[in-house]
């Protein structure tokens, strides 16, 4: 159950603002994405004062001993182009790997379907694991890679011909991850980690930020687990570790417990600032990429939305595609659910709710 509860709070972190309403490229909040958790190519840091940042720091503190041992999980988008071109006459075949004379176009329709240019988002992990009193002596240092790619996928059909096609492409990402421990006493640690982004960026074209945005970690955030050992809230630590607490330092990251009520193994390192024991909202039929999300509202909203306007919204991305299925598929017992649903106060250790 743990894991379940786990997964479902870090799936909702990865996509949160991937796609805000009214969920179509042509809106003026769509047009520039991707604002939680980016971890740019540390070189396009350097060059341009945009605020972007290239590492990631995380403190937070766990009690355990010699059998203690720590698992780390990165996990974060990495991003791919989607162009649409337009042949400049149909075809009937493609040679591998070209594409015919063409021009790029913001949007194809053939036979109904409505094809986009647009950014789609690939998930991606890399998890390491060690005994914290080896992190003690030596600190963990790993790289990771992902590579990048093309392909060509044509549109149209064998009695027409090919009239045009989607170009996706992803750049290579390379970051690296230190993950280190330091004793405090009384069996408890101060565990850091740290992620940064040394991506290259091959020329001074790829120096604005949706070129960066290519060869960006997006949505970074990590889950701490440690079966042996117990993380230490950061917002409501024991009052004997509160002035320890008070030296962590975390950058770009909030940590907090996550599972279920008072399990203490499981740390998420957040890029949005949640409380302890974060849930999705039961009554919830599915994610809307809003953690702040009203679901009747969007669900309303999403409803009286034209028919031209969520067409946009179902070709232009598979996962708005699914919400606007979503949407329109409730039951009236599920759409009675979100109406008046009330959140229960939480309430602090010594105070009434």
């Amino acid at each position: 159950m743990t894991a379940a509860l786990v997964d479902r709070i870090a799936k909702a972190v990865l996509y949160e603002g991937y796609m805000l309403y009214p969920y179509r490229p042509s809106a003026v909040k769509n047009r520039r994405r991707f604002n939680f958790g980016v971890l740019a190519p540390r070189a396009y840091g350097e060059a341009e004062p945009t605020g972007e940042v290239s590492s990631l720091r995380l403190e937070c503190l766990v009690r355990g001993g010699l059998n203690t041992s720590l698992d780390a999980r990165l996990r974060f988008l990495h991003l791919a182009t989607r162009d649409v071109v337009k042949f400049l006459a149909p075809v009937r075949t493609l040679p591998a790997g070209r594409i015919p004379e063409h021009r790029l176009v913001p949007s194809l329709e053939i036979d109904g379907q409505l094809f986009e240019t647009w950014q789609d988002a690939v998930e991606r992990e890399f998890a390491v694991r060690a005994p914290v009193f080896q992190l003690v002596s030596a600190p963990l240092k790993r790289s990771f890679q992902f590579l990048g790619g093309e392909s060509i996928d044509p549109l149209g059909g064998a009695e027409c011909g090919f009239v045009g096609a989607l170009l996706r492409r992803q750049e290579a990402l390379e970051g690296e991850l230190r993950l280190g421990a330091e004793p405090l006493g009384d069996e408890l640690f101060k565990v850091t980690l740290e992620i940064s982004n040394v991506s290259p960026l091959p020329s001074a074209r790829s120096l604005n930020r949706d070129g960066a945005l290519l060869r960006s970690l997006v949505s970074t955030h990590a889950i701490l687990e440690s079966a042996q050992g117990e993380f230490i809230s950061l917002l409501d630590p024991p009052a004997a570790l509160r002035s320890v607490v008070e030296t962590c330092r975390n950058q770009g990251l909030w940590p907090v417990l996550v599972g279920e009520e008072g399990d203490c193994h499981t740390l998420l390192a957040s890029p949005i600032i949640l409380y302890d024991y974060p849930q999705v909202a039961p009554e919830s039929p599915g994610d809307l990429f809003d953690g702040a999300e009203i679901d009747e509202i969007l669900s309303l909203r999403i409803l009286t939305m034209t028919d031209e306007e969520k067409r946009e919204m179902r070709f232009s991305d598979e996962r708005a595609r699914q919400i606007l299925e979503r949407t329109e598929n409730l039951t009236e017992e599920q759409r009675m659910k979100l109406h008046g649903a009330l959140s229960s106060l939480r309430s602090r250790k010594g105070e009434l709710a």
